[in-house]
């Protein structure tokens, strides 16, 4: 199964049915905690959001279509026209002027029917849209994919962490690190790294994925000072993967408990963004340590099924850093009661 569109295009918002997806219900895991705010229009289920898809069209032209509705003719170097305008962003025939080919071909591959354009095109349409450089090669590998007469068969994603990787992660205590699948699934971690994402360990291990914790997990808007660009950051690397892997196995569980559970999840999704971040800082609430900010590296592991290893860090010497000593051993002691400690006291 493809990992479905969200949205019929003749609907302004997503319904999310009030129910959850079939299995076993996890703590704090059912439901977003703040209810959609939007005005819904009508009962949705995940074989209403494969329609598009079964109608031909193609991941690349989903991205294309996603993206044009986002550069105003202002943003493209356009004349502005007065009157009203029913399309958001570019029309069709803007954006194939733009790119330099004909408005029948550019409508041909948005709606799937044209597979295989060639590299000076993509390129083309790239800087049309004013694509980033992740967003550019996102283009080309939607290309690629689109051009495959036999599709691949999706795999089933490996979650065995490496002895050596585990040493790696035990080295860095007291900083919190942990190792993440391409899906987002927390796989290994040291102390500090799991009790760092406060509730996250209340959790069975197979269900503990970062995606889901900082949609639907309850402390986690409270946890992440600016939960908005976290959220945007998950999103994105897994409408990455949908792009160039769209039947994954594990990404399609994922995304369509997501598209259910979480409207702001919906939200996202569907505008289509794949830059995430790999590297800056965070500032964490945290219940137990009070508040703390710290850098973070996030770094492929090359010869794995797309693991990352995502380490945080703070200067020796400074508050964070106590805070981050005082979490490691928190997090070493699973059965500690969950009350937060006064850090100058501990520090003394």
């Amino acid at each position: 199964m493809a990992i479905p569109s969200t949205l019929d295009p003749r609907c302004d918002v997503l319904d999310v049915p009030d129910r959850a997806v079939p299995g076993s219900r996890v703590p704090g895991c059912d439901r977003a905690p703040h209810a959609p705010t939007a005005q819904v229009t009508g009962p949705r289920t995940l074989e209403a959001m494969t329609r598009e898809q079964q109608s031909g069209s193609t991941e690349l032209g989903r991205f294309l279509r996603a993206r044009r509705a986002r550069i105003t003719p202002a943003e493209a170097g356009l004349t502005a026209v007065s009157g009203l305008r029913r399309t958001p962003g570019l029309r069709r025939e803007e954006l194939a002027t733009l790119a330099g080919i004909s408005i029948d071909y550019y409508t041909r591959l948005e709606r799937g029917r044209e597979t295989r354009p060639s590299p000076s095109v993509v390129d083309a349409l790239a800087r049309a849209l004013l694509l980033e450089e992740a967003e550019h090669e996102h283009l080309r590998s939607l290309a690629a994919l689109a051009a495959r007469t036999v599709p691949e068969q999706p795999t089933a994603p490996g979650r065995t962490v490496r002895p050596g990787v585990k040493l790696l992660l035990e080295g860095l205590r007291p900083h919190p690190a942990h190792v993440v699948g391409r899906t987002n699934d927390l796989l290994a971690a040291n102390p500090s790294g799991l009790r760092l994402l406060a509730g996250l360990d209340e959790w069975p291990a197979r269900q503990r994925n970062i995606a889901r914790y900082v949609f639907l997990h309850p402390a986690a808007r409270d946890l992440f000072h600016d939960w908005n660009t976290q959220v945007r950051g998950c999103v994105a690397r897994l409408r990455a993967l949908a792009g160039t892997d769209p039947d994954a196995p594990d990404l399609t569980r994922l995304a369509g408990e997501l598209l259910l559970k979480s409207p702001e999840f919906a939200r996202l999704w569907e505008r289509y963004d794949v830059k995430g971040s790999t590297h800056g800082r965070k500032t964490f609430h945290h219940p137990e340590v009070g508040d703390l900010t710290l850098g973070y590296q996030s770094m492929e592991l090359e010869g794995t099924p797309g693991h990352r290893l995502i380490a945080y860090y703070a200067e020796p010497g400074t508050p964070d850093y106590d805070a981050l000593v005082l979490l490691d051993l928190l997090g070493a002691e699973p059965s500690t009661p969950r009350t937060a400690p006064n850090r100058e006291a501990s520090a003394g």
